[in-house]
């Protein structure tokens, strides 16, 4: 079963046992899907699907804290429990040592000595994380890595 599949199905349950959020957090999800696939004029992939489903997940991640710095609790709570069932779809999230152990391995096959590799380490590194770690993050801890070496 794809990833469309199984969010279409979910959607049909969702819709059979009236949850709202569900229902409509999937078919915001299949319409950002829809329209990705008109841009590409083709139909998307489960890579293409995890790359729109990241996309929206970075969306309510900075939702949350906009409305935080705001003082909107009441939308804060919407915006993590829309995050919630976005992140099912996604695959597990990789931990910061995952992480770093994929960079290092990215940075000594490219031969990265400073902050000017970051681009080369990134473009590299990104498409093995994808859907797995946040951009941001990777970034961080690839800057580390690479302002001490």
């Amino acid at each position: 079963m794809t990833l469309a599949q199984r969010i279409r199905s979910d959607l049909e349950q969702a819709i059979r046992k009236e949850d709202k959020l569900r229902c409509s957090v999937l078919r915001m999800l299949l319409a950002s899907i829809r329209n990705a696939e008109i841009a590409q004029q083709k139909s998307l992939e489960d890579s293409g699907i995890l790359a729109v489903l990241e996309k929206e997940a970075k969306l309510r991640r900075e939702s949350i804290e906009a409305f935080a710095k705001g003082n909107r609790p009441d939308l804060v709570a919407n915006e993590k429990a829309e995050l919630a069932i976005l992140e099912e779809y996604m695959p597990e999230q990789m931990s910061r040592e995952e992480i770093i152990a994929a960079a290092r391995k990215v940075i000594e096959e490219l031969g990265a000595t400073g902050l000017k590799d970051k681009g080369k380490v990134m473009s590299q590194l990104m498409p093995q994380l994808r859907g797995r770690a946040q951009g941001r993050e990777v970034s961080d801890i690839v800057s580390e890595l690479l302002s001490v070496a």
